[in-house]
């Protein structure tokens, strides 16, 4: 059986149209204004909220360290509820790493059948990683929700480390998540994880932090 730590959720109201095929859903995130996850796999990852390693300044990223390597750590950094059979999910979001100098990053995702907690089984993802320390990297992926006979109702995406025995530091760093829903149902929810009360963010300095990012190149 998994187990499962468990962070405190926030709902994310996502731009709702009428479509040929149903409703539409989106919503993005990224941690300029703090947080972490909703949840992880594995007792040997951390998460932490940092400068953007990259560009730097009031930029923030989300920073997920192995330690001691074993397995396969998870971060989950978006929960979609609400689903139905045949509806699609796409995703995309950036990773930085190499699993070279540094550990690499993954999307993946699997089922809920109730709370985030719940384990519906695996939904796989795309085969490939970040592959640069220096450059952010976007990896994206669309799901077809398969709702096991109506058992499943909710999709977890997970952002994955692979760390090394080699690497002079087992991080990778998660970025600027995108989520669009295509769905029958008027249901659907869209969450990342919760941001801090502003006490917190004034503990972890990350007070007035400048609004939403921005590009990537």
């Amino acid at each position: 059986m998994k187990t499962i730590a468990m962070l405190s959720a926030v709902s994310v109201l996502a731009a709702t149209s009428v479509a040929s095929a149903g409703l539409s859903y989106s919503s993005s995130f990224n941690w300029d204004d703090g947080g972490t996850v909703m949840g992880s796999y594995g007792a040997n990852v951390t998460f932490a909220n940092v400068a953007d390693p990259v560009s730097g300044g009031s930029d923030r990223a989300l920073q997920l360290t192995e330690a001691p390597l074993s397995g396969t750590p998870q971060g989950y950094v978006s929960w979609i509820t609400g689903l139905e059979e045949g509806d699609t999910v796409d995703v995309s979001m950036w990773g930085l790493g190499d699993g070279s100098l540094t550990g690499k990053i993954r999307l993946w995702a699997h089922y809920t059948t109730s709370d985030i907690s719940s384990y519906g089984g695996s939904a796989s993802g795309p085969s490939d990683y970040s592959t640069s320390t220096t450059e952010w990297v976007e990896l994206s992926n669309t799901w077809t929700f398969d709702s096991d006979g109506g058992n499943r109702t909710g999709l977890v995406i997970e952002a994955r480390l692979y760390a090394y025995a080699g690497n002079e530091d087992p991080s990778g760093w998660v970025d600027d998540i995108s989520v669009s829903v295509m769905s029958g149902s008027d249901d659907v929810n869209i969450m990342f994880p919760a941001v801090p009360a502003p006490g917190a963010l004034a503990l972890l300095g990350l007070a007035g932090l400048a609004g939403r990012k921005r590009r990537r190149n």
